[in-house]
């Protein structure tokens, strides 16, 4: 399969958003998100989504000329209305008083509302850690997960992310996992390629298990650990769309629909300064210490490596390449 550079991905993904409607800052913002996802190897947030991002920019499902707005409402609480645009944006708008706030008081917390998904929500976490801080984040996506004995939809993935500084303008340790066994970008596509899917991700309409991915996709996703995963996908729901003023993930429709409704999420941070305490340092150094004394043992996130060039399929990329033409002249 061919290989393409982070560069030519990242350029061409900006160009199709901006020939679609988007803003130069909000092109910008989305296409580093994209080039992120696609040089850590995670494939279902990068060009995965730029085809969708396109034709709902073109039908106006998300806005891509909107101007987030930000607001303080109290010293350590920051929110910013995204505008039913893209959340890179809206999120690269409200860090900077976020920290702000975050260095003053030692702990704040960063609300984004009304917005597209943001896809990977450890690329937001891993920046807050990167500015020397500790991220917390929630979001919530469309219906796909049923109550653990239930088979009526409620909740959607609702992914958890947490990042943690290494001192030294580094991440020491991040997670980003969605609150079910499996994130639903990878039955979406194991459907895409015929495959079948392991037992215990999904159960069919009647809530039975399933290795069908059409099924599943009918049905609804298992939320990891049971209860236990059933729990924090309802917490997330709750800061993610409470905390945020946006819709709960009954009311969003399929995230790469090119028509309806904006997506309205909600993505929620906390942010919490180190510094607070002294003894945090060597805590941390000794929990890796600890944590790592097997071989192959590893804190998470500590073997993401960001590479220069990654496989790209030549049926993506020819789409690509279409994009960033621009939307063809209606006949």
């Amino acid at each position: 399969m061919p290989h393409r550079s982070l560069d030519e991905i990242e350029q061409l993904t900006r160009q199709a958003l901006s020939a679609y409607g988007a803003r130069p800052f909000v092109a910008t913002e989305v296409a580093r998100a994209v080039r992120v996802a696609e040089g850590y190897g995670n494939k279902i947030c990068g060009l995965y989504y730029v085809e969708s991002y396109c034709l709902q920019l073109q039908s106006g499902r998300v806005d891509g000329k909107v101007e987030p707005r930000v607001s303080r409402p109290r010293p350590g609480v920051v929110h910013v209305d995204a505008g039913y645009g893209f959340a890179q944006p809206a999120f690269a708008e409200g860090l900077a008083p976020a920290l702000e706030a975050v260095r003053e008081l030692g702990t704040a917390t960063l609300a984004v509302g009304h917005a597209h998904t943001c896809t990977s929500l450890g690329y937001f976490t891993e920046q807050i850690a990167k500015a020397g801080y500790i991220g917390i984040g929630f979001t919530n996506a469309s219906p796909i997960v049923a109550a653990p004995g239930g088979k009526s939809r409620v909740i959607g993935t609702n992914p958890i992310a947490f990042a943690v500084p290494d001192g030294a303008g580094g991440v020491s340790m991040q997670f980003d996992q969605s609150t079910t066994t499996v994130a639903l970008g990878k039955i979406t596509m194991a459907k895409a390629v015929g495959e079948k899917i392991p037992l215990g991700w999904a159960l069919d309409a009647d809530g039975e298990p399933t290795t069908d991915p059409e099924q599943a996709l009918q049905g609804s996703l298992v939320s990891v650990g049971g209860y236990k995963g059933w729990g924090f996908g309802l917490m997330a729901e709750i800061l993610a769309a409470g905390m945020t003023g946006s819709v709960l993930s009954r009311d969003v429709k399929p995230l790469k629909s090119p028509q309806g409704g904006p997506h309205d999420l909600g993505q929620y941070y906390i942010l919490l300064d180190p510094a607070v305490s002294e003894a945090f340092p060597a805590r941390l150094k000794n929990l890796t210490s600890f944590a790592t004394v097997d071989e192959g043992a590893r804190l998470p996130g500590q073997s993401k490596d960001m590479v220069d060039e990654v496989e790209v399929a030549p049926s993506m990329w020819t789409r690509l390449l279409e994009l960033a033409e621009g939307p063809k002249p209606s006949v």
